[in-house]
Parts: C-alpha cells; sequence; structure tokens
C-alpha cells in the first residue's frame, strides 16, 4: 500500500527558461529557415502538495510544457529542476529510475490504455518493469490501487472496452499512483469526461493529493475546472506565460486583458449574473509562432495596447506577493 507523506511547503519543481523550438522546414530540400516556438521562456516553480494548473488556448504550448517536464520529449534548453536536480542533465539510466517519482494522466482514457490487456496486467506492468515489489505480492498491490480509485477486485480481470469513460480514466490514475510519485502531471485529464463524471474525478484527485500530499501539474483550458483544483494557476499565450498567480488572485482579480478576456468567456448558470457579466469578444489575428511580433504576442487582439506593445515585450512583474503579470499597462 502507499504510504502517507509528510506535508511540506517546499519547492519540489522549479523550471527556468524553458524552450521548445521545433524546425519549420521549406523548400525542395527541406531546408530549416525558422523555427516554431511552441514554448519560449517559460519559467515557474511548483511547491509540494500543491495543485499548479496551466490554463490557455489550444496550441498555446501548455500540453507540450508538460510534456517537456516529463521529458517524454526533449526541450530546446533551459531548466527542469526536481529536488533541485536538472532532469535534463539525467541519462536514460538515471531517467528511468527518476520516472518512479513523476507520472502522468492523459486525456484520453481509452487511447492510453492497452486494449488488448486486462486491467491486471496494465496496473502490474509498473511493479514488474521497475521491480518495486515481489512478483508473489504484484496481485495485492493490484487490488489495493483499484480500491483506492474506486473500483472492485473483479475489475481487474476486464479489458478497457468494458469500462465507462469515467472508470477508464480512474484506472489510468491507478497507473500513475503504483510507483509512488512525488508529482503527476495531469493533462486535460477531464475534458474527454461527462461533466457529472469530471466532478467525480476531480473530487478523487484531491482525496488522493490529501492522503499522500501528492504535487499535481494540472493541465486544462477549461477554467470552471482550474477553479475548482487549483492552489495557484499560470495563464500561456503564444508559448508564453502571461499572468502567474493564487486561484482567488486570477479569477477575482485577473490583470492581464488576455485573463480578463478568458474569464468573461466562461458560462454563468445564473441569468441575473449573466446579464450583469461584461463578455470581451478579442478581435484581430493570433499571430504565428513562427514569426512572433517583436512586442507584445497579445498587441493584434488586445482591446487596450499602446505603441510600446508594439514595439518592446513586457516582462513577468510582480504585483502583490505571488501574483506576476506580462503587461506594460499593469
Amino acid at each position: 500500500m502507499l504510504e502517507q507523506n509528510v506535508v511540506k511547503t517546499d519547492v519540489l519543481l522549479e523550471v527556468n527558461g524553458l524552450k521548445k523550438y521545433y524546425p519549420v522546414k521549406k523548400g525542395m530540400f527541406g531546408n530549416s529557415e525558422k523555427q516554431l516556438k511552441a514554448v519560449d521562456e517559460v519559467s515557474f516553480d511548483v511547491k509540494r502538495g500543491e495543485t499548479f494548473s496551466i490554463v490557455g488556448e489550444s496550441g498555446c504550448g501548455k500540453s507540450t510544457t508538460g510534456m517537456c517536464l516529463l521529458r517524454l520529449i526533449d526541450p530546446t534548453s533551459g531548466e527542469v529542476l526536481f529536488n533541485n536536480e536538472n532532469i535534463l542533465m539525467k541519462n536514460k539510466t538515471a531517467m528511468k529510475e527518476f520516472r518512479k517519482e513523476i507520472q502522468v494522466v492523459f486525456q484520453d482514457p481509452y487511447s492510453s490504455l492497452n486494449p488488448k490487456h486486462t486491467v491486471k496486467k496494465i496496473l502490474s506492468e509498473p511493479f514488474i518493469i521497475n521491480k518495486t515489489v515481489p512478483r508473489y505480492e504484484i496481485e495485492n498491490e493490484v487490488i489495493n490501487l483499484l480500491k483506492l480509485v474506486g473500483l472492485d477486485e473483479y475489475h481487474m480481470e476486464r479489458y478497457p472496452h468494458e469500462f465507462s469513460g469515467g472508470q477508464r480514466q480512474r484506472i489510468g490514475i491507478a497507473r500513475a499512483l503504483a510507483l509512488k510519485p512525488q508529482l503527476i502531471v495531469c493533462d486535460e485529464p477531464v475534458s474527454a469526461l461527462d461533466v457529472s463524471i469530471q466532478s467525480q474525478i476531480l473530487n478523487l484527485l484531491k482525496k488522493l493529493q490529501e492522503q499522500f500530499n501528492l504535487t499535481y501539474i494540472f493541465i486544462s483550458h477549461d477554467l470552471s475546472v482550474v477553479e475548482q483544483i487549483s492552489d495557484r494557476v499560470a495563464v500561456m499565450y503564444l508559448g508564453k506565460i502571461v499572468e502567474i498567480g493564487t486561484r482567488d488572485e486570477i479569477f477575482n482579480t485577473p490583470k492581464h486583458p488576455y485573463t480578463q478576456a478568458l474569464l468573461s468567456s466562461v458560462p454563468v448558470p445564473d441569468p441575473k449574473v449573466k446579464r450583469l457579466k461584461q463578455k470581451i469578444i478579442l478581435e484581430g489575428d493570433l499571430p504565428s509562432p513562427e514569426n512572433p511580433p517583436a512586442g507584445c504576442y497579445f498587441y493584434s487582439r488586445c482591446p487596450v495596447k499602446t505603441e510600446k506593445c508594439k514595439e518592446v515585450y513586457p516582462d513577468l512583474k510582480e504585483v502583490s506577493n505571488h501574483h506576476q503579470v506580462s503587461c506594460h499597462l499593469i
């Protein structure tokens, strides 16, 4: 069984100047002339036991950031410090050992599970590959994992297609827990599920976090989900972080025009409140990540832009103790 950890508040993960550029090949011989800046100078830290969310539109680079942290893809440059060790400097052997510490829950629970394997085999593989428990104890460990995520012992003899979407995601979460990680990257873990099931999975994630002092990096485009689960939030736009703050700061006092526009688009169920809420309609074209502007990347769509915004990119600056914004007007 998993053992409960001692709650700490220090930094578990620190990301400094993370970049991921993809060469764009053009011409008859595929000469690389430009680079697509999927992630561009991203920096943040994640404390033990917290949920740090990354939000933004599709294509903003949030999932690529998560894949770089896991080293499922290698970044172009930057630092990713996990317990003060730069994981980007680890070789394959060291990375195999390190992967016990950081796991992932994918967006699509069906495509992330092998359809030819039973749940018992899927959940046994981490123990077999990493040799963390004796073979004769693996079945009991599988049963314990299933119970942790709200499934029964008899489920382990079934195949993925015999489960609902929510049940499959519970299996994905169980697999992520198998090696007792410190950090789990949740890449859109509820976006493929019905709304009623989403809340169940979010409640499960919270329960497991409290029980084992897990740390989450939660990647999503759904702000209502992010508000429910997050401690701190980073807002990304075109490969860059434009605002970082606590959940209350981001949702109650957003400073960046892009964050304000995102929040204005969140559906409001109360018609009285909806009438009072001002919706911000963004106009203009989204810049190409192959050829971003010299100034603020949000300049072409920003309703309050100035001439300085066109010429100089604004660095992240402190507006309060935990709140940073990349905007000249702040």
